[in-house]
């Protein structure tokens, strides 16, 4: 499904079109093999808060969980797609964004694998994700529910003008099966449907629970789709590592498009700061590596997100022990 979308945008695609030759520029060769080095997490901040109540400000800021839901990730692997860029930066993005998945412990998907992250350049940013909505809503809105952000963000994701946009569809699952947990509209199995007379509580999907417990749950959200806009022009003064990593920052988690990281050393700053980072910092990395070795069978949302945090600390902690290693040995 989600390729077809390119198709609905109707853009050209001849080797002499502008969207061929986007104005970035190759990345510093002392950063093309690795992260860019960025301020020390401290146990004690200066102002007198710890490391805990910062990673939970910065995960409050960051993280946008659809509604009533956990925050989603990817389970098992992704495929990732860039349309109507030069084919050595499409290459490049999406090589990218594969290496940041696959350390995170995901598969990336061969070439020619149907993309699940989807990066669609255009110099019209607005008018590719009206034609998009447009064409193919159900791509944006499956119907199931705790699946999406809701129509104002929706309305927003049209409307908001921004260098690069998102829209992620994420699908509750039951961990102990791996079956989708929520009903789209058309599904009727055929047993429930006969059993309940065509009734919708009949085509709801059978939840078998392993252990009743009003703390922790078996359903967990996983992405399922994310469609990332990016508008060529306003993206000029970027490096394509810079905005291979922002992509993938964007597209591996939820990430609220109006947070606020600037107390914050990310790569999420980078179109208001381009100096900021020339790619992912180690609070990014942190925070990507906390939320994917997060165990996620917290009931309570807010219990989830702490989860998330504790996960995000112990991250944090292998990291500087990587590099007060990395330091002694030099």
């Amino acid at each position: 499904m989600i390729a077809s979308l390119v198709a609905a945008l109707a853009i050209a695609s001849d080797p002499g079109s502008p969207l061929q030759s986007p104005p970035l520029s190759a990345p510093p060769a002392s950063v093309q093999q690795e992260r860019t080095p960025a301020t020390q997490l401290e146990d004690v901040i200066a102002t007198g808060r710890t490391l805990d109540d910062l990673i939970s400000r910065y995960v409050d800021e960051v993280a946008l969980p659809n509604r009533h839901r956990n925050l989603a990730r990817w389970d098992r692997s992704v495929c990732v797609g860039v349309a109507n860029l030069r084919a050595d930066a499409a290459e490049y993005i999406a090589d990218r964004v594969s290496t940041v998945a696959e350390d995170l412990g995901l598969r990336a998907g061969r070439e020619g694998c149907e993309p699940n992250i989807l990066v669609v350049a255009t110099p019209d940013g607005s008018a590719a994700a009206r034609e998009m909505t447009q064409r193919r809503r159900s791509a944006f809105r499956p119907g199931g529910a705790g699946m999406d952000r809701g129509i104002a963000a929706l309305r927003d994701f049209v409307e908001t003008e921004r260098p690069v946009r998102w829209w992620q569809v994420a699908v509750p699952i039951d961990s102990a099966t791996g079956a989708r947990a929520v009903r789209l509209p058309g599904d009727c199995d055929s047993y429930f449907c006969s059993a309940a007379r065509g009734s919708a509580m009949g085509a709801a999907p059978p939840i078998h629970v392993f252990a009743a417990s009003n703390l922790r749950t078996q359903i967990v959200d996983n992405l399922n789709r994310t469609i990332v806009i990016v508008d060529v022009d306003e993206v000029a003064n970027l490096s394509i590592l810079q905005l291979a990593d922002y992509i993938a920052m964007v597209s591996l988690a939820q990430v609220d498009p109006d947070a606020d990281a600037s107390s914050y050393a990310s790569i999420l700053n980078v179109f208001d700061d381009p100096q900021s980072s020339a790619g992912l910092t180690d609070w990014d990395q942190a925070y990507l590596e906390g939320l994917y070795g997060a165990e996620r069978h917290q009931a309570n949302v807010r219990a989830g997100t702490t989860e998330v945090v504790r996960s995000i600390r112990a991250a944090n902690e292998r990291l500087r022990a990587e590099q007060a290693a990395a330091v002694t040995a030099d």
